[in-house]
């Protein structure tokens, strides 16, 4: 397990995606095509009080007002310590990713405030963040 240090808030706009896991792709696909190039792409989920997993498809808000221009909800991920692990070829390993949440929150259940973060560094690399 490695560490990384976000010097910033990241200010994020996107989409719920209700029917989790189903629905994450057309999501992504989704805000790609209303935001363009120039954006850094995230997943940020934790459990509800029910234990069911709150999924939002993300991107870096470019300008203040972007995500409400598009009818977007707003996340922030503080700026902090993280634990992170790298997902190498990880379209092809989306089945696995909770393993690696499970692994960087030792058991502890994820909540709104301490969310896990999937950052889609390329369409090869994620790193599976959750703040230390």
């Amino acid at each position: 397990m490695e560490h990384l240090s976000l010097k910033q808030d990241l200010h994020l706009i996107g989409i719920h995606v209700p029917a989790f896991p189903h629905g994450i792709q057309e999501a992504f696909t989704g805000l790609m095509k209303a935001l363009g190039d120039g954006h850094e792409y995230y997943g940020v989920s934790w459990m509800d009080n029910n234990d069911r997993v709150m999924y939002y498809a993300m991107a870096t808000e470019s300008f203040p007002g972007e995500g409400r221009s598009h009818q977007y909800e707003s996340l922030t991920i503080e700026k902090g310590n993280y634990k992170i692990e790298a997902v190498h070829d990880w379209m092809s390993k989306t089945e696995c990713i909770k393993d690696v949440f499970h692994r960087l929150t030792a058991g502890s259940k994820p909540v709104k405030s301490r969310p896990c973060v999937e950052w889609y560094k390329s369409d090869k690399e994620m790193l599976c963040m959750i703040k230390a």
